[in-house]
C-alpha cells in the first residue's frame, strides 16, 4: 500500500489555529462503519451514541512545557531544544535547532544557568541525547523556563496553555497533546457517568513522532516511533468487566487506541502493564480491543490517517474527509472531531 493512497488536498484555511471558546461546541462527524454513511453533529451529541455499560478509555498524559531556548556555553547563538523522551537520570532524547550547534560534547545553558546540559550523543535520525544538570525538581524548572510545544502547523500564539491540555490530564510526560480529548468538558464527563458509562484512563506519553511524516513510498517500510504507556490494574479491570458484560469499548484518540491494541490479547482482554510501544496500525490490521473510536481530523499521508483507515476502510475515510472539506470542518489539533462508529 502506497503513502499516496492517503493523500488529500486540504485548503490551508481549514487548519484550526485556535481552540473554540467552548470545548464541546466543536462539530462531530459520525462515520458509520457499517455502510460508510456520514452524519453531521456537535461534539456534545456524543452522549447520544454511548450506551449504559459501555466503557470510554482516555489518555490522561499531560503535556510538559518541553520547548527550551538556550545557548552553548561561551556563545550567544540561540539554540532551541525540544524534549521528546525521558530516558531517566536526567537524560532526554531531544530535537535541537540548529543541529550543527549541538554536536557531541557541547555544553548548553538555559535561564542564566538555572538549567545546564551536555550533549552526550547524536543519534542516526539526528535526534540528540542530552543530559540535564539542575538542583531541585526538573518539572518545576521546566515550568519556569519552558514553553508549550505547539505543532508546527499552528502559527498563532496560544493565550491559555491549559487549552492544549485535556481537562482530565494528570501524568506529565507528553511533547504533544492527545488532541481527541480536548473536546471533553467536566460537565460532559459527568453526564457520561450519570448515563452509566464507565470512564477508564491509560497513559501514553505522546512524542513528536506523531507528526513525523511517512517518507517511504511503501508504508510497510516506515519505521514507527516508540512511546511509553501505562495501564494500571483499575483500568484493566474496568475494561475486562465491560467486555465480559457485553459493553462496548470506546477509545478516545489514536494514542488510547494504540495503547489498547498493544496490550490486548486476541480475545480483547487486557492486563495491567507498562512499557514501550511502536505498534503501526494500517489497513489489514485486525482490531482486538476497540469497538468505537473518537478522533480528530489528521494530516494527509500520516500514520494516523492509516490507523483510522484500518478501523473503517480507506475508501470510507477518504470519502468522509472529502465531505469534511466540503462542509468546511476545522482540521488538526484544535479542529473538529470524528466518531468512527
Amino acid at each position: 500500500m502506497k503513502k499516496s493512497d492517503f493523500y488529500f488536498d486540504l485548503p490551508e484555511r481549514l487548519i484550526a489555529q485556535h481552540p473554540l471558546e467552548q470545548r464541546d461546541a466543536s462539530r462531530l462527524m459520525v462515520l458509520d462503519r457499517r455502510d460508510g454513511s456520514v452524519t453531521h453533529r456537535h461534539f456534545r451529541d456524543l452522549l447520544e451514541y454511548v450506551q449504559p455499560g459501555d466503557c470510554m478509555v482516555f489518555n490522561n498524559s499531560r503535556v510538559i512545557p518541553a520547548r527550551l531556548m538556550g545557548h552553548a556555553v561561551g556563545h550567544v547563538t540561540p539554540i532551541e531544544v525540544l524534549l521528546l523522551t525521558d530516558k531517566g537520570d536526567g537524560l532526554w532524547e531531544c530535537l535541537t535547532r540548529p543541529g550543527r550547534k549541538t554536536r557531541t560534547g557541547v555544553e548548553l545553558t538555559f535561564g542564566d544557568g538555572l538549567l545546564t546540559a551536555t550533549v552526550e550523543a547524536v543519534q542516526p535520525d539526528g535526534n540528540r541525547l542530552i543530559r540535564f544538570h539542575y538542583e531541585g525538581i526538573f518539572l518545576e524548572i521546566l515550568d519556569k523556563l519552558g514553553t508549550m510545544p505547539l505543532p508546527p502547523y499552528i502559527k498563532e500564539k496560544l493565550d491559555d496553555p491549559e487549552r492544549y491540555q485535556t481537562v482530565y490530564s494528570k501524568t506529565p510526560g507528553s511533547a504533544a497533546a492527545p488532541t481527541a480529548g480536548l473536546h471533553f468538558t467536566t460537565e460532559l464527563l459527568d453526564a457520561l457517568k450519570a448515563k452509566g458509562v464507565k470512564l477508564a484512563f491509560v497513559t501514553l506519553h505522546v512524542g513528536l513522532g506523531t507528526f513525523r511524516p511517512v517518507k517511504e513510498d511503501e508504508i510497510t517500510d516506515h519505521i514507527m516511533h516508540s512511546e511509553y504507556y501505562i495501564m494500571d490494574e483499575e483500568t484493566a479491570g474496568i475494561i475486562n468487566d465491560t467486555r465480559a458484560a457485553g459493553g462496548k469499548i470506546w477509545a478516545v484518540g489514536t494514542t488510547a487506541t494504540r495503547t489498547l491494541e498493544t496490550i490486548a490479547a486476541d480475545d480483547g482482554t487486557v492486563r495491567a502493564q507498562s512499557g514501550w510501544t511502536d505498534i503501526f496500525i494500517y489497513p489489514g490490521y485486525k482490531f482486538k480491543a476497540v469497538d468505537h473510536l473518537v478522533t480528530n481530523f489528521h494530516l494527509p499521508e500520516s500514520t494516523l490517517m492509516m490507523l483510522i483507515s484500518a478501523f473503517a476502510t480507506r475508501e470510507m475515510v477518504m470519502n468522509a474527509y472529502q465531505e469534511a472539506i466540503k462542509e468546511e470542518y476545522r482540521f488538526f489539533s484544535f479542529g473538529d472531531s470524528m466518531l468512527l462508529y
